[in-house]
């Protein structure tokens, strides 16, 4: 195997499957893939509480958290749950240091899921 240059950026992926990962590194940046509910019945707060938490638990095995969240995309499987959506993440967000953020009414892979979040995060090496 080559040696990397000293100004040479290796990914590193985390909780590798067979079709993604679940974060990737490269350099201080973190990508993480798209996160969704586990209980499918839940109302859309629910929904919304339990993908925030997946973020939070994805973020500290990447030696961060929410407050380093630079960029969000929430995707939303039925607009009006907007509201819905937007309580729960009142609750969750570091309100001192916000990401920027998006959210669009999208088709989603599973019509039980209502919220898929993704998020890009810097934290440093």
């Amino acid at each position: 195997m080559a040696k990397l240059k000293e100004n040479e950026m290796k990914a590193f992926r985390h909780q590798i499957g067979p079709r993604m990962s679940q974060a990737v590194r490269a350099g201080d940046m973190v990508y993480l893939a798209g996160q969704i509910p586990d209980d499918r019945k839940a109302d859309i707060t629910v929904q919304t509480s339990e993908t925030l938490g997946k973020i939070d638990a994805l973020l500290a095995e990447m030696g961060g958290s929410k407050s380093d969240l630079v960029s969000v995309q929430v995707w939303l499987s039925d607009m009006s749950d907007f509201a819905g959506m937007n309580t729960a993440w009142a609750g969750w967000v570091d309100s001192d240091n916000p990401p920027a953020r998006a959210t669009a009414g999208v088709a989603l892979a599973s019509p039980s899921v209502r919220v898929e979040i993704i998020g890009t995060a810097y934290i440093r090496s």
